[in-house]
């Protein structure tokens, strides 16, 4: 099981504002430290963490950062106007467009997608599989 992932990035302040467009609306909360920014989905009392926590912080090593190339962190929406939503408001705070949402003839017909890049240049899919909307093929 995956328990975290971690970009590193330079710019925090242009990191935060490309994250919090739309991970908030997934049930992602925030926390800010002096190492950066922490996103994990609320945990009641007594009740076990849901993993992954999703992390974007300055690298550990103090040398610029990187994408990586064939790397990528998805994010389940619920429904296709989420993704859509989601990836417009992601463009709006920073990111940058790398596959408008949508079916692709390459995966499932329920799977719609849109793709992005965040300020530093990571690539994020947001994704919906919802089996109550209708499908490429539908």
């Amino acid at each position: 099981m995956i328990a975290y992932v971690t970009f590193g990035v330079d710019d925090l302040a242009a990191a935060k504002r490309f994250y919090t467009a739309f991970l908030p609306a997934l049930g992602y909360e925030l926390e800010e430290g002096p190492e950066g920014l922490s996103f994990a989905l609320p945990v009641a009392p007594g009740e076990v963490p849901v993993l992954p926590e999703f992390y974007v912080k300055p690298t550990f090593n103090k040398q610029p950062a990187s994408a990586g190339n064939g790397t990528m962190v998805a994010f389940e929406a619920q429904g296709q106007s989420q993704v859509q939503a989601l990836h417009a408001a992601a463009l709006a705070a920073g990111g940058l467009d790398e596959g408008a949402p949508g079916f692709r003839p390459n995966y499932g017909p329920r799977f719609y997608v849109g793709y992005l890049r965040d300020p530093q240049g990571n690539k994020i899919a947001l994704f919906s599989s919802n089996p109550d909307e209708p499908g490429r093929d539908d």
